[in-house]
């Protein structure tokens, strides 16, 4: 497997996934709209419930600077239903259980934890703008204090 890695100007690998509600929901749903696309490793687990409700309590903030959120990870929408209605998350979660979008955007490889490697989601996040050009790349994202980056890095 290839690794992949992302760059500003780069044309955003399209997808097409079911959310939460089992509806399919595209990249190209948001053309003409700034994306931020993040990528987690798993609904519900402390770190990723951090970053979900981050992105939540922010995002009516982000919207009125013309954004989009997007999460994505390898659970089945099932597991993301309980997720959003757990954690209240008034965005969509999307289902890349065979883990390609992850792996076209450079969000999977090898991970170690405890002296032990493997293969897993890398928590990143991608801008695409209006034009579905990444406008900014961030790979190994920290959990807490996410929004408050992507604020500093984007100028808002």
């Amino acid at each position: 497997m290839t690794e992949v890695s992302l760059k500003a100007g780069d044309v955003a690998p399209k997808f097409s996934l079911l959310n939460q509600d089992g509806e399919t929901v595209s990249l190209g749903d948001s053309a003409g709209k700034k994306t931020i696309v993040y990528f987690y490793p798993a609904a519900s687990t402390p770190g990723c419930t951090t970053q979900a409700c981050d992105f939540r309590d922010n995002l009516s903030s982000l919207q009125s600077q013309g954004f989009v959120v997007l999460g994505i990870s390898p659970d089945k929408p099932g597991k993301l239903k309980k997720f959003v209605e757990k954690e209240g998350l008034n965005f969509a979660l999307l289902s890349d259980e065979d883990s390609a979008v992850q792996q076209a955007y450079g969000a999977y490889g090898k991970k170690s934890m405890y002296g032990r490697e493997y293969m897993g989601t890398i928590r990143s996040t991608f801008v695409v703008d209006e034009s579905g050009k990444i406008s900014h790349a961030f790979y190994n994202v920290k959990a807490s204090g996410h929004v408050a980056f992507l604020r500093e890095q984007l100028g808002l």
